[in-house]
Order: C-alpha cells, then sequence, then structure tokens
C-alpha cells in the first residue's frame, strides 16, 4: 500500500520561507504528475500546485503563483514545495499527492494520502 510522507512544515512568521518534502513509501513517483494540496481547519482540501512527468511544466493556484515553486527529484523520488513570502491565510496541513493533469484533481488510483504536514504562518 502507498503511503505518502510529507514533511518540512512548521510555524513561520508572514514574509518567511518554507521547504516542504514529499516521499511515496512503497511506490514511484514515475510517469505520475505530481501536486501539492493544501487544507485549511473548517475548509475542504485545494489544490497548490502540480508538476508534469518528468518535470517540465508547472501550474500553480491563483493563490500562490509567484510566491511556491514545485519541483521534483525522480532520481530520489521525491516531491518538493518552495514557499516564499508566507502569508498567514496559507496556514494549512499541506499533503502530496499524484494529479490528473487535465482537471488538477487528485488521481483516484494511487493509494492512500499521507499525514499530511503542518503550515502555520503567523502575521
Amino acid at each position: 500500500q502507498v503511503q505518502m510522507v510529507e514533511s518540512g512544515g512548521g510555524l513561520v512568521q508572514a514574509g518567511g520561507s518554507l521547504r516542504l518534502s514529499c516521499a511515496a513509501a512503497g511506490r514511484t513517483f514515475s510517469r505520475y504528475a505530481m501536486g501539492w494540496f493544501r487544507q485549511a481547519p473548517g475548509k475542504e482540501r485545494d489544490f497548490v500546485a502540480a508538476i508534469s512527468w518528468p518535470g517540465g511544466v508547472t501550474y500553480y493556484a491563483d493563490s500562490v503563483k509567484g510566491r511556491f515553486t514545485i519541483s521534483r527529484d525522480n532520481a530520489k523520488n521525491m516531491v518538493y514545495l518552495q514557499m516564499n513570502s508566507l502569508k498567514p491565510e496559507d496556514t494549512a496541513v499541506y499533503y502530496c499527492y499524484a494529479v490528473n493533469w487535465r482537471t488538477t484533481y487528485p488521481r483516484t488510483d494511487f493509494g492512500s494520502w499521507g499525514q499530511g504536514t503542518q503550515v502555520t504562518v503567523s502575521s
């Protein structure tokens, strides 16, 4: 069973930066577009960013465009999210998962979601 493992979250002041990392225990990311999603308390899980396979094209939600950068290291089977100029509204649990490139919805055939990593941005 595939299990996603996200890390790198924490508490940061507004304007600060964090770099999130994602690994998959039990499966390769090969041939999958990968994405980051986030869920704030009381809200639905939203799309944040996606990167194509093998990584030449990226796509971002308008709310993070110009501040966040998604990348992947296929040799290490890792996906990253560099987050700069963080805002309090970026506070959420962040998840990575395989993504349907046409819709930016999570795929339904990639296994279990991980626990996510908490990002808290103070004002």
